[in-house]
């Protein structure tokens, strides 16, 4: 087989086989409630003219949805469509970062095949709110890929193109290339240790810029502290609060910084680490050096330090440690051959095997690959509303984006009074927003019990013009399928 003929096989399995391990790739599902709308919003500008204050609160702290925007109109391609080329885009982009590092690290093609493997088994980071991978399009996935990327080019002695990587991360997730940003600038410091005195400098004027960012700029308000009203409406958001972790997710995270020092002394005592290595291994530390200095800013509730989520930088460690584990595993001590293939043929047999099972046994309803929006009753409904005035608002149970999969903003295109599971983590960025979601949520109450009466006066209060839902109510019918109706509210 041709070299480029089996590196493109390789990559095409590498996409299967993660996207079995996530149960299946899904258009719309999960953070798209937020993110696809936020680029309708650029397509559509007359589209979500009473959700634009909560779309926006977190859409303009990015451009990912700007320039998912302009590729759709230049490209005239469908957001399914676009989002699916995403989607396997990052993978690619992972699957080749993959092959970089392996050839970096390891002596065997063996080893980088099972790093390959391995990073297909989908896993959470604890108590993060982060998954190595997702079944959908996410801007931290392409972000993380990048961020892999300036890894392999810093290692390479290309620290320009490392810092482009950077910066392209930072176009697409913020957060994410933050904490690359913070890990290859300690490890350029690290290589290039005549340039502490300009590194202090240019420290101290991104210090000045931050600042100015806090305090005039587009982060203004958020060095202040979050109140218990804003405070209580978090209160499903463990992950965002460190110091009340577990001891077992203490425990499980601690590992990775002890882990990556315990195996890059081993590979230091058998003289395989560069300096480079070794600057890389020093800038993931530092971030868990910064991790601990933000548990006091967490633990007295500063805005910045909940919303930027420190213990994300857990998903770098877990990267590092991967990576060493599977020299440790593969060529570390009195290595051969024999256990090499084992362990590759292990790790390959769990990705498949899990992957298999995730998809047969855990998931047996949900489609491998479903691009669009399903041909179901909740489709169809979604169909009929995306026909619907621009302007109209729509009410349907706080919980409908997790029983029927994708939130009504993302299939329908419209204004929805609240969609519980993902607007009270948009609070998490905005006090108003928040307490906006959790009102709401309160005067819908339980929405299987609602009476006509109480659809009128929810109408009344929001000024809202259909509702969905499985209930059988005397208000007049605007459409229906299967279990589900819509209703005329006015």
């Amino acid at each position: 087989m041709a070299r480029p003929t089996g590196l493109a096989a390789g990559l095409v399995l590498f996409v299967v086989l993660a996207t079995l391990n996530s149960a299946g790739y899904r258009y719309g599902a999960s953070d798209q409630a937020f993110y696809v709308p936020a680029v309708i919003r650029h397509l559509h500008p007359e589209y979500y003219p009473r959700d634009a204050p909560l779309i926006d609160s977190q859409a303009r702290l990015t451009v990912a949805d700007e320039a998912i925007a302009s590729i759709a109109r230049v490209t005239r391609a469908s957001l399914p469509a676009l989002f699916v080329v995403l989607y396997a885009g990052s993978l690619v982009l992972l699957a080749c970062a993959a092959i970089a590092l392996g050839r970096i690290y390891f002596r065997t093609q063996m080893a980088t095949l099972t790093l390959f493997a391995g990073l297909t088994m989908r896993h959470a980071i604890a108590k993060t709110g982060t998954n190595t991978l997702e079944g959908y399009f996410h801007p931290r996935q392409l972000a993380f890929a990048l961020g892999a990327w300036a890894v392999v080019s810093f290692l390479r002695g290309r620290e320009i193109r490392a810092t482009l990587f950077i910066v392209a991360a930072g176009l697409v997730h913020p957060t994410t290339a933050l904490w690359y940003a913070v890990w290859l600038a300690v490890a350029f410091v690290v290589v290039n240790r005549r340039l502490v005195a300009p590194a202090v400098v240019a420290a101290l004027v991104g210090c000045a810029i931050a600042g100015w960012a806090l305090t005039a700029g587009p982060l203004a308000g958020r060095l202040h502290r979050m109140d218990p009203e804003w405070l209580a409406t978090l209160v499903s958001k463990d992950y965002l609060f460190p110091l009340e972790w577990s001891w077992t997710v203490w425990l499980i995270n601690l590992s990775y910084p002890l882990l990556i020092v315990w195996l890059y002394q081993k590979r230091r005592a058998a003289g395989l680490v560069s300096t480079r290595e070794t600057a890389v291994m020093v800038g993931s530390l530092s971030l868990f050096a910064l991790f601990v200095l933000s548990l006091g800013f967490n633990a007295a509730r500063f805005q910045l330090a909940v919303q930027l989520q420190p213990a994300r930088v857990f998903w770098m460690l877990d990267f590092l440690a991967t990576i060493y584990v599977v020299w440790a595993l593969m060529e570390a001590g009195d290595a051969s051959a024999r256990r090499a293939r084992l362990v590759a043929l292990t790790v390959c047999a769990l990705t498949v095997t899990r992957g298999a099972y995730v998809a047969l046994v855990a998931f047996p309803d949900r489609p491998m690959f479903a691009p669009g929006l399903t041909d179901n009753d909740w489709g169809r409904v979604m169909a009929w509303t995306r026909q619907s005035s621009p302007t109209s608002h729509w009410l349907a149970d706080p919980m409908h984006a997790i029983w029927y999969g994708t939130s009504l903003r993302v299939a329908g295109e419209r204004d929805v009074v609240v969609e519980a599971a993902k607007d009270d983590a948009i609070g998490m960025y905005d006090r108003e927003i928040a307490m906006r979601t959790r009102d709401r949520v309160m005067a819908i109450g339980d929405f299987k019990t609602l009476t006509p009466e109480r659809a009128r006066a929810l109408s009344a209060r929001y000024d809202v013009d259909f509702l969905v839902t499985e209930e059988r109510l005397e208000l007049p019918v605007a459409f229906a399928s299967g279990k589900l109706t819509i209703y005329r509210l006015r």
